[in-house]
């Protein structure tokens, strides 16, 4: 039997011969192009007959052997006689997700991440504003003070170091009066939401969300089975009354008070209250996540939920991955006392921390007052930069559009630019990537039946020197859209 089909072209270029031999003679015994029982040539022949190195099929053949493809005797190498296959292999398909993440996992989600860093994309600092020299010092010294411990899994809840250093940042910057025990390091804000939604409810559960609101936290409960219910923002935020505890009692609510995104409203003092009366005579608990609070201008923000009375049913939320840098991954919780304890041990059973060093970085970093001092920074360049976009936006959209209004700017790395409701601004948003921008539509944040119009004009990451460029491809964008929209609208008043 002629063996050169064992290496004729194509060769794929990087491959060595002996992975190639033994792939090409895996795939011929599994197709059945080599039956049972046949023999191949001795290790020598082959070699010859092929015008390699005899080594080369010794590697394949051993290779073969070691996963009973081949069985070796005294006359040499013989095909293994392996089970059929119970029928015909099916045709390439996409893999079956189940009922829930077929519903909630959104392809937009994908292009959103793409376009982060893009001018006006909402959410991003400037990671080149980073402090690169402090943050690789305190890498440094972890990595010299490191012990054989902090390479494998880090401690449940995570590292004590980062725990305490935790409770005393939170202590001056919300006011915190914790013990570091109550503090549970995450890997990130989502990690944190999965934690309470596996602990605090069971499949089938209801779970408050705003609307509109984030799409990944509120797929992070969806996907965890819980239920979900859209709850209307206004100007003091999340929106409800009495009827809405009767009808639709709440487990977890997931509310972002300080800065909510993406409308950048403020959850009121007078809600804030009726909410934990509602949600404690319910049984319920409250997901606060603290978003932008490190970056409030407009004055001292309103208390926190977790701590503002005695016994309050929250659960604050926190991750460095807006002030610090997305791929840290290092987010925490704080918790009452009387779930300081599972939290702990769940932390470590489900999700197997890692990231000691990192960890152990922080620590230092929040201890020596880099952060402190580098959220100041952040925070007066953000000044800046909001104040360059708004003249931008005058200069370049003062008049020709209409009713535009600017919504948000006390805190956050964000404006929202409100627009006519007959404005298709999913189109406008798109027509603006194809501008090279980073805006974002208010309407793909929301949830049937809010209907809502804008766009997330994101100042974080996108310099001052940039940003009358950016505003200018902004209104081109608006100019193309809304004459597309006209003309499309006149031609279907002529064809009538």
């Amino acid at each position: 039997m002629d063996f050169a089909w064992l290496l004729a072209p194509p060769l794929p270029a990087g491959v060595p011969r002996q992975h190639l031999l033994y792939r090409r003679l895996r795939a011929a015994i599994a197709e059945g192009r080599l039956s049972a029982g046949s023999r191949l040539p001795a290790s020598r022949a082959l070699a010859a007959e092929l015008g390699i190195a005899r080594n080369t099929v010794l590697h394949a053949y051993e290779q073969l052997a070691a996963e009973g493809c081949l069985q070796a005797d005294r006359h040499g190498s013989r095909v293994a006689a392996l089970p059929a296959p119970a029928s015909p292999p099916l045709p390439a398909q996409a893999p079956r997700l189940s009922q829930r993440a077929r519903a909630v996992l959104r392809p937009d989600q994908d292009e959103r991440s793409a376009t982060s860093t893009w001018p006006l994309a909402p959410g991003m600092q400037d990671l080149a504003d980073f402090p690169f020299r402090a943050w690789r010092a305190c890498l440094e010294r972890a990595w010299r003070q490191a012990t054989p411990r902090q390479l494998g899994y880090s401690a449940g809840g995570g590292e004590p170091v980062l725990r305490e250093a935790l409770a005393d940042h939170l202590a001056g910057l919300r006011g915190f009066a914790v013990a570091p025990e109550q503090v549970i390091v995450t890997a990130g804000v989502h990690a944190a939401l999965e934690l309470c939604a596996r602990l605090l409810a069971d499949a089938g559960d209801c779970a408050w969300v705003e609307n509109p609101g984030y799409p990944p936290a509120a797929t992070a409960l969806s996907l965890a089975g819980l239920r979900l219910r859209p709850m209307t923002v206004d100007a003091e935020g999340m929106a409800f009354d009495a009827a809405d505890f009767r009808r639709h009692p709440p487990r977890l609510v997931l509310v972002t008070p300080t800065h909510q995104y993406p409308s950048g409203q403020e959850l009121s003092l007078r809600r804030r209250l009726a909410l934990l009366d509602g949600v404690q005579a319910a049984g319920g608990w409250i997901i606060e996540d603290d978003y932008d609070s490190e970056f409030r201008r407009g004055g001292p923000a309103l208390p926190a939920l977790f701590g503002l009375r005695p016994g309050a049913p929250a659960i604050h939320a926190g991750t460095f991955s807006k002030t610090l840098y997305p791929g840290l991954r290092i987010g925490y919780l704080v918790v009452p006392p009387v779930l300081a304890e599972a939290f702990t041990r769940a932390a470590s059973q489900t999700t197997r921390p890692g990231q000691a060093m990192e960890q152990a970085a922080l620590a230092d970093f929040l201890r020596r007052g880099h952060y402190s001092a580098h959220l100041r920074r952040s925070r007066r360049r953000g000044e800046r930069r909001q104040a360059a976009l708004r003249e931008a936006l005058a200069r370049h959209l003062g008049d020709g559009f209409g009713a535009l209004t600017l919504d948000g700017g006390q805190a956050g790395l964000h404006l929202v630019l409100r627009l006519p409701e007959s404005t298709d601004d999913l189109a406008l948003a798109r027509h603006a990537r194809q501008l090279g921008l980073g805006v974002q539509a208010l309407s793909r944040y929301a949830q049937a039946p809010l209907d809502c119009r804008g766009l997330l004009l994101g100042y974080g990451g996108t310099p001052e020197g940039q940003m009358d460029e950016a505003v200018r491809r902004l209104r081109q964008a608006l100019e193309e859209t809304v004459g597309e929209r006209r003309n499309s609208a006149s031609s279907s008043r002529s064809r009538g």
